[in-house]
């Protein structure tokens, strides 16, 4: 089986769909997190809660996607580069789950459930718990941060590859046609 030799229309969108809500809701949680408690501190935290959500869905599509559509094959290079490159993703990947699932695990045992767009309860992840709430809510914050830091490096080999070593890679992950 042939490797194709860019990312077909529907893994593109997720690509992008997931950086977008990615970034936004590392920026709301940034800003949420050190405003006094008043009414537009809950609106943003829930607005956090259901991109959460909604960034934990898309990337259970997007992992099914991906487990069934073949990706481009790596480009040529240094063998430690290539292994970089497959570690980031899967880092990206994994993160992609736990830090919604810790942020959900947070709000459950906080006591505070989601209310997906204000109408649909979604179950507790765990019991309310305030001591394990107290634990794992640094946990959220520390896999976030992690989150952000291999996007930019993520971004940062994107960046290199598309002007240091002008191989087209960026080509791949792009809409339309080449």
């Amino acid at each position: 089986m042939t490797h194709p030799a860019r990312y077909d229309a529907v893994a593109v969108a997720f690509h992008w769909l997931l950086a977008l809500a990615i970034v936004g809701a590392f920026c709301v949680g940034v800003y949420m997190a050190d405003l006094p408690l008043s009414p537009t501190r809950l609106k943003l935290y829930n607005w956090h809660k259901w991109a959460g959500v909604l960034i934990l869905a898309a990337s259970a599509l997007r992992l099914l996607w991906r487990l069934a559509h073949r990706p481009p094959a790596d480009l040529p290079g240094p063998a430690w580069q290539q292994r970089a490159a497959h570690a980031v993703h899967w880092a990206l990947y994994a993160l992609f789950f736990a830090v919604p699932l810790s942020g959900w695990a947070y709000s459950s045992a906080a006591g505070f459930p989601i209310v997906l767009f204000g109408v649909l309860p979604l179950p507790d992840f765990v019991a309310a718990d305030r001591a394990f709430a107290e634990t794992i809510k640094p946990l959220h914050g520390l896999l976030a941060y992690t989150l952000a830091t291999v996007v930019v490096l993520h971004v940062a080999a994107a960046v290199k590859h598309q002007f240091i070593d002008r191989d087209g890679l960026l080509e791949r992950m792009r809409f339309g046609r080449r």
